[in-house]
């Protein structure tokens, strides 16, 4: 997984709570077994005018212009701006594998579900709680004619915006997975000299456990 030290980049605001993960994610994609690829149906429902589905390229299918990742000026936008319990509704990893693979670093907003909050960590996004007037500020700038352009610094947890700055606080585990680019596995890994003394302590006492099966 990418190291995630500091990104700058574009804000794309989706000013509406309760954007649930089907919406993010339909259904119809989750057919598909690889973990990449999904970045062209990504709000699959809003950003097209015609139904799709895994067959159907994107590419031949109708946009639609009053979509907030269709317009112009947010073309290229890499930090996502939302309102409360952003990624509500099922547990589908796809909505976060979506985002990702479309662009997107960071997402911002009061409040995120448990499950989704956890899934993007494990995918190397960055989700950020901020203060309800915080966020109503930042869309307030993202939807003015300039656009909003933010840096985020994980080392020193900042929201660097507009000669602004504002703080946000995440678990320090989490943190660190990202600093270091560690998925679950690889944190799992960080501890392979610790398991194998544990399994030698294991089955040193239970060496009828410790049969070759092969």
């Amino acid at each position: 997984m990418e190291k995630f030290l500091r990104h700058q980049g574009q804000v794309v605001p989706l000013n509406r709570a309760n954007i649930d993960t089907d919406t993010i994610m339909p259904k119809q994609y989750l057919k598909c077994i690889n973990k990449y690829g999904y970045g062209d149906w990504v709000f699959d429902n809003w950003r097209y005018l015609d139904p799709g589905d895994v067959n159907i390229p994107t590419s031949k299918r109708r946009t639609n212009p009053e979509f907030e990742l269709n317009s112009a000026k947010y073309k290229g936008a890499t930090l996502l701006l939302a309102q409360k319990n952003f990624g509500c509704g099922s547990s589908r990893e796809h909505a976060v594998w979506g985002l990702r693979d479309y662009g997107i670093k960071v997402i911002i907003c009061p409040e995120f579900p448990d499950i989704f909050h956890n899934n993007c960590f494990a995918n190397g996004l960055l989700a950020i709680e901020l203060k309800q007037e915080e966020v109503d500020h930042m869309f307030y700038l993202a939807e003015s004619d300039n656009g909003l352009m933010a840096t985020i610094d994980l080392n020193t947890q900042q929201v660097q915006m507009n000669h602004k700055t504002i703080k946000f606080k995440i678990d320090e585990s989490l943190r660190q997975n990202l600093l270091n680019g560690y998925d679950n596995i690889s944190v799992t890994l960080q501890q392979s000299e610790k398991i194998k003394a544990f399994e030698h302590r294991y089955f040193k006492h239970r060496p009828w456990l410790n049969v070759d099966l092969g």
